[in-house]
């Protein structure tokens, strides 16, 4: 039975080789897609709920491969900051003062703002990760939660274990939207002891690791320093991705570093706007891509981006490195938007549920108005989602075969609930403390 048609729409499905279904219709049978190509060739349906989508573009949902969701709560706290001291100074003594209910409404702030903005999928590292699991249910966005784990902390060990019985118990429930994974910080916050320790857990769970790599120069230098190989070698060496991993930023890598992240199938996190605001520098983008790596587009937090909109992402990723290597051919519009739907879904062991749009994947579909004078004329779709979308161009946003998200309103969320405790729960964690 088909529970939703989708139809008159131009459908990019992502599906390598595809190319555009000018008059498209997608069948949604409970959370699957049950048929995705021309109106004419599709099957009889007598769908229970019909859209139409004349004048709108259908794609895979975007997915957010890096972002700790509750970090809303600092939006614009700590600006114009080096990291180091972003993070020593601002950033870690505030998050000891979290609570459980703290970043369930920043999480929940965070869904709703990258579920208006057509992401229907997100990865997450961070504190009270149980609450963040609860706000993507509640808001029906699909999640990939994360514990941080820090070494430097002097419970880390009892940290790892509360995680990994996290990770037990959510594939235990089969929550369709939750696909738990592990999240030790970095190299330079966890020992190697400890990262060996996730890596066996996570074999053991079959679950991905989620972890800053490679993400400044300083870091850099002190493994060299500590390890005489970079961060990228000396994971390698401790055999940190024996797992699958999905390493955020990866700026400050060398040719050796590539060759080890292509050859080990590493999914990359791609996290250009908070790379510039931090002032990390600028990923080899181009090299990781000519080399084979599968890198999808992240946020990061919105303390240190600041907001949540993978288009504003993908408008960056496609001219950063353009101006920075002097070639206009550097990232093509077709590789940027990859970045953000199939090969984010890769990135974290995803491929096979979402990013694109093929009959018995689960139905994430973003649907884009395109009846807005910045995006007419069109000439060159992808091109035009890339360069000239707007995250406010999404007309409807369905996570596993729901709307969660059609024509400015939340089908089961009340946003203005939202908002006004999110404001609250940030005012008495921040108090007077901005920086401004």
């Amino acid at each position: 039975m088909v529970s939703l048609r989708i139809e008159n729409a131009i459908v990019l499905t992502m599906v390598e080789g595809a190319g555009v279904i000018e008059r498209g219709v997608v069948d949604i049978e409970g959370n699957t897609i049950g048929y995705v190509g021309e109106a004419d060739q599709a099957p009889p349906a007598d769908a229970e709920r019909v859209i139409d989508a004349r004048g709108c573009v259908v794609l895979p949902g975007l997915v957010n491969a890096h972002t700790h969701l509750a970090m809303t709560l600092m939006r614009g706290f700590a600006d114009d900051m080096p990291l180091q001291k972003w993070l020593e100074e601002k950033i870690w003594p505030t998050e000891l003062r979290l609570t459980e209910e703290d970043v369930y409404w920043g999480a929940m702030l965070g869904a709703l703002e990258m579920l208006r903005g057509g992401v229907t999928c997100f990865n997450d590292m961070y504190h009270f990760y149980e609450a963040t699991t609860r706000a993507a249910m509640d808001s029906g966005i699909r999640a990939c939660p994360s514990g941080v784990l820090l070494g430097f902390l002097p419970n880390a060990e009892d940290l790892l274990r509360q995680a990994v019985e996290f990770v037990k118990q959510t594939l235990d429930e089969g929550h369709p939207r939750i696909h738990p994974m592990l999240g030790p910080h970095a190299p330079y916050t966890c020992p190697d002891s400890l990262l060996q320790q996730a890596v066996e857990y996570a074999q053991e769970l079959n679950v991905p690791i989620h972890i800053h790599l490679a993400e400044t120069d300083q870091e850099v230098r002190d493994s060299l320093q500590a390890h005489g190989e970079s961060p990228i070698a000396h994971m390698e060496s401790i055999g940190l991705f024996e797992a699958q991993v999905l390493a955020a930023h990866c700026v400050h890598v060398d040719d050796n570093d590539i060759e080890i992240l292509a050859r080990r199938g590493v999914g990359i996190a791609h996290c250009p706007g908070s790379n510039m605001k931090l002032a990390s520098g600028f990923q080899p983008l181009p090299k990781l891509l000519k080399a084979g790596a599968v890198v999808g587009l992240g946020t990061d937090g919105c303390a240190s981006n600041n907001n949540l909109d993978l288009f504003e992402e993908m408008l960056l990723a496609g001219i950063i490195h353009k101006g920075y290597s002097t070639d206009p051919t550097a990232v093509p519009a077709e590789a940027v938007l990859r970045m953000a739907t199939v090969d984010a879904a890769r990135s974290l062991g995803l491929g096979a549920v979402t990013g694109t749009l093929e009959a018995g994947k689960r139905a994430d579909i973003t649907i884009i108005d395109l009846q807005k004078p910045h995006l007419q004329p069109v000439h060159n779709i992808v091109s035009q989602l890339v360069y000239a979308a707007r995250a406010d161009d999404v007309r409807t946003t369905i996570v596993d075969g729901e709307i969660v998200f059609h024509e400015g309103r939340f089908t089961a969320v009340d946003e203005a609930e939202v908002v006004a405790k999110a404001q609250e729960r940030a005012r008495k964690l921040v108090g007077g403390q901005a920086k401004g």
